[in-house]
């Protein structure tokens, strides 16, 4: 089950992000958003946790915990949505201009 961390502390680490999950089940993958410039944190992320039930788990006991002085939320991460194909068909009408 896929997860979305937000509200992270800016220096928040992958490391401490694994910590956090680990403790409640094993992570398959786990990503932090990162400011290509600054190279640091853009506050949110998203741990991958292939039992749904640890990833439960986690869910409800770090959502709201304070981490690094910031107050976390967790929780099922939304599939994102594909374009359409009229999002397409106006895209490719721009190019005859």
């Amino acid at each position: 089950m896929k997860l979305l961390i937000r509200n992270l502390n800016r220096t928040t680490t992958e490391a401490e992000l694994l910590d956090l999950f680990e403790a409640f089940g094993s992570v398959q993958s786990l990503n932090l958003v990162r400011d290509e410039d600054a190279n640091l944190s853009k506050g949110f992320g998203f741990v991958n946790m292939p039992k749904a039930g640890e990833a439960k788990v986690a869910m409800q006991n770090l959502n709201g915990k304070i981490i690094a002085g910031f107050k976390i939320r967790v929780k099922r991460a939304e599939p994102t949505v594909a374009s359409t194909d009229s999002d397409d068909l106006a895209a490719s009408d721009d190019d005859d201009v």
